[in-house]
């Protein structure tokens, strides 16, 4: 079994984050444009500035044993391991432990199952992991057997371990917010030929939730969540955030949701992120610390992050179960 994360610097200092930032923008499903421009804008234009921001912001949340991120897939990948009783390797598609580490870590197998960590498709999150996982093992003599699982948006046990972890946090809510990973709405209709962005698109009559559609399988989250919690009309919303460059990026914005909420009079504010499994950069410094920041500016009194299914044992089983069925 092999899981794959997204990755983090390995110290929140500028040097090991601008190596990090380098690796990861330079991703052609990141940022896709030609190559001689993407170095120029990376190398020269995005790094030199945003790594000692970002450094900054590592160090907020940096935990004494690393990155928040790692430690808990870490802790994840070893629950896992406990409940199947087999070997379980954790890969990060941009820093360490790297897929080619992991997979020497793995040594030889009969077959692979690869759990990309992403709750629902988007091609610069699983896309790029498993392009990077096939280009590893292509380059060995013995290529395995693969099996891949499928985004797990709607899975009845990563939604019944997230609702439970923002239960507490929600009662008592004037409002909940699910804020959701950002993508350029270029990449959704270049995933879904035909996409119209609206919600009459990403919901259609059938009920059948669009396998490459990143936007519609977050509405689906949503709305597994919102029956689990009893959340009524009106009382929940959603927006997008981590938004980078000038292009137009899925709307509405959390930035700007977070203290119109605020604004509207809402003082108690419950946010979930249901597009990440691991609490990280941004969960705890985005939404726990800047969100929390604006809010508060705005008129709100209290912003409650709620914490991502991490190693959460119910979380940890439910992955166990659905890995086991493969």
């Amino acid at each position: 079994m092999l899981l794959i994360n997204l990755g983090t610097p390995d110290a929140p200092e500028t040097a090991e984050v601008r190596r990090y930032l380098g690796q990861f923008l330079m991703d052609a499903r990141v940022i896709d444009i030609p190559t001689p421009a993407r170095w120029i804008l990376v190398n020269l234009l995005i790094t030199p500035t945003r790594a000692p921001k970002s450094a900054k912001a590592y160090r907020a949340i940096w935990r004494k044993d690393g990155s928040p991120l790692l430690v808990y897939s870490r802790a994840l990948s070893a629950a896992v391991e406990k409940e199947l009783g087999q070997p379980v390797t954790l890969a990060m598609r941009y820093g360490n432990p790297s897929i080619e580490a992991a997979l020497e870590a793995l040594g030889e197998v009969d077959r692979l199952v690869v759990v990309p960590l992403y709750p629902q498709y988007a091609s610069s999150s699983t896309g790029t992991a498993l392009e990077a996982l096939f280009a590893a093992l292509s380059r060995r003599a013995f290529v395995p057997p693969v099996s891949v699982m499928p985004p797990f948006f709607d899975d009845p046990g990563f939604l019944d371990a997230q609702a439970a972890l923002a239960r507490p946090l929600v009662d008592g809510a004037d409002h909940v917010l699910f804020s959701y990973h950002s993508l350029p709405e270029r990449h959704i209709r270049d995933a879904s030929p035909g996409c119209e962005l609206t919600t009459r698109c990403c919901l259609p009559p059938s009920g059948r939730v669009p396998p490459s559609c990143y936007r519609a399988q977050c509405l689906a989250t949503t709305r597994g969540l919102v029956s689990r919690l009893g959340l009524a009309e009106g009382a929940f919303s959603e927006s997008f955030q981590s938004r980078l460059g000038r292009e137009e990026w899925l709307k509405p914005t959390t930035d700007k949701v977070v203290p119109e909420l605020a604004r509207r009079g809402v003082k108690r504010l419950a946010v979930l992120c249901p597009s990440f499994v691991a609490d990280c950069l941004e969960t705890l410094e985005e939404i726990g610390v800047r969100a929390r920041d604006e809010f508060l500016a705005a008129g709100g009194e209290e912003l409650r992050l709620v914490p991502c299914v991490n190693d959460d044992p119910t979380w940890a089983a439910a992955l166990a179960r659905r890995i086991a069925e493969m």
